[in-house]
């Protein structure tokens, strides 16, 4: 004999009742995703969760199954909407420039997905690159998250800029990913910190402005150090 399908209930102040017609899965993904871009992983309970949602545990629980399995049914949700995206953006440029290709375009194919959504993409994909932005800093299992969801488009990315720097090693086009990584999510997460430190002559809430610094930024510092290794 199956066990029916967890309860939804309606807590009031607005929240989505089984009737609704609204997508009570998406609302829990909505809700986890901002939390946890709040709170991080440890801050946050299923509990905590369901009462934002106005739903029982036990929905989420049938959806998703653990708080672990909710986390990452929450980053997979966006990861596979920017890996396809970056992943055709850095195929269309290399087609579109054949012989030509320069870091810097490389690098903006790849990054602008993410600034793209971080500009026009509303609070959702907020919530989901600051969340991505903690996870990238946290040594205990960000390693093995981003593994898991970021790896074939990365490598993807290194491989299309070792056509665009032919001279370029292999070891040091990984740890110019290593300080490209940092230096996009941090742009992204826009913390604030440049606000303060300049005294408002930069926001981080700009990320035109950003945007063109960054990718130039970066393209030098992959075409630093492919010059110092073969002179």
């Amino acid at each position: 004999m199956t066990s029916a399908k967890p309860r939804v209930r309606n807590i009031g102040r607005g929240r989505p009742s089984k009737a609704s017609g609204i997508d009570l899965k998406e609302v829990i993904l909505d809700v986890a995703e901002a939390l946890f871009a709040r709170h991080g992983f440890y801050g946050v309970t299923t509990r905590q969760v369901a009462t934002e949602a106005g739903v029982d545990t036990a929905l989420i629980h049938y959806y998703f199954g653990a708080k672990r399995e909710l986390f990452d049914a929450v980053l997979l949700r966006r990861a596979e909407v920017i890996n396809r995206d970056r992943a055709a953006a850095m195929t269309a440029y290399e087609a579109a420039h054949p012989g030509s290709m320069t870091a810097e375009g490389v690098i903006a194919a790849f990054v602008d997905p993410l600034t793209e959504r971080a500009l026009n993409g509303g609070p959702g994909w907020k919530n989901w690159l600051n969340l991505v932005a903690q996870i990238n800093i946290t040594p205990a299992w960000g390693g093995e998250v981003m593994h898991r969801f970021f790896d074939p488009v990365v490598r993807q990315l290194v491989e299309t800029l070792g056509r665009a720097l032919p001279d370029a090693e292999l070891v040091d086009l990984y740890w110019c990913y290593q300080f490209l990584t940092g230096s996009m999510m941090l742009t992204v997460a826009e913390t604030g910190r440049i606000d303060q430190l300049s005294d408002g002559l930069c926001q981080s809430s700009d990320l035109e402005a950003a945007r063109r610094r960054l990718y130039a930024y970066c393209a030098a510092g992959f075409e630093a150090v492919v010059r110092k290794r073969v002179s």
